[in-house]
């Protein structure tokens, strides 16, 4: 693991699941972290848990950019610098597109690609001072486009041409640019999900008892930001959808079908 000690990390939506599980980490390691979240309460309690730690919060909805660049100003203020920012922050949907309103996919695509924009645009200035890491958390379905997940996937798609481009763009700059794909991981996304009517859908019915823990999660990107990977694709389904869907495009269509349909109704 690299030595991460007085590093200024960024982390968008570090107050619940992957977010908060990587703010844990890279304080445990010695670095210096901020942190947003649209929830002041739970901003709060990351705070209580963490009393005397190098820690910075700040309420924050990264849909808007104003905010966005309040937030990188703040952190450059209190501690001079950025040297990682892990546009972590997202949200997902349920809803088939006959069904799906554009408000629902409108707010997805603010959120996980907006959002990562206009946070990186704001940081990128510090980030090639320190020659540091820019990191976007992705997914699977920016490799797949998943039934039900349809503007999910679009904003995921996104992200990763987006950061893609940036990469090329600072090649040779010292600065690495890369994004990492969780598979099924515990957390809140899944229950904050938004419906076809721009509503979190709230219970899921997948088991969590067989995902990645958050944690588990969060170490595995931090270990990629330490040996700055080009990308990182997590769980063995989540490599073998990857495979199969750039190798056998026909057969993953039905897999995807079968997985995501049950008696021809959507798994939300």
């Amino acid at each position: 693991m690299a030595n991460f000690s007085n590093k200024i990390v960024v982390i968008t939506g570090g107050s619940d699941g992957i977010g908060k599980a990587l703010v844990q980490q890279f304080l445990a390691l010695g670095a210096k972290v901020a942190t947003c979240g649209r929830n002041a309460d739970k901003l709060a309690l990351l705070e209580s848990e963490n009393t005397g730690q190098s820690l910075f919060t700040m309420q924050v909805d990264v849909a808007h950019q104003g905010q966005c660049i309040d937030f990188l100003q703040a952190v450059q203020d209190k501690w001079g610098g950025v040297d990682v920012l892990i546009n972590n922050a997202g949200i997902s949907m349920r809803a088939l597109v006959s069904e799906v309103s554009i408000e629902t996919l409108k707010n997805v695509m603010d959120i996980n690609f907006w959002g990562t924009v206009y946070t990186t645009k704001a940081a990128l200035p510090a980030i090639l001072k320190a020659k540091g890491v820019i990191v976007g958390v992705s997914s699977i379905a920016g490799y797949r486009g998943l039934p039900g997940r349809s503007g999910y996937s679009a904003s995921k798609y996104a992200l990763n041409g987006w950061l893609e481009a940036l990469r090329t763009e600072l090649f040779g700059s010292g600065t690495h640019v890369m994004w990492v794909c969780p598979g099924f991981t515990t957390s809140n996304i899944r229950n904050a999900a938004l419906n076809k009517d721009a509503k979190a859908q709230g219970e899921s019915p997948m088991d969590e008892g067989a995902m990645m823990s958050s944690e588990e999660c969060a170490n595995h990107i931090i270990e990629s930001i330490a040996k700055r990977k080009r990308s990182l694709v997590l769980t063995f389904t989540g490599k073998r959808t990857v495979f199969m869907n750039k190798f056998f495009p026909a057969w993953a269509d039905k897999l995807a079908y079968h997985f995501f349909f049950k008696n021809g109704q959507l798994i939300k």
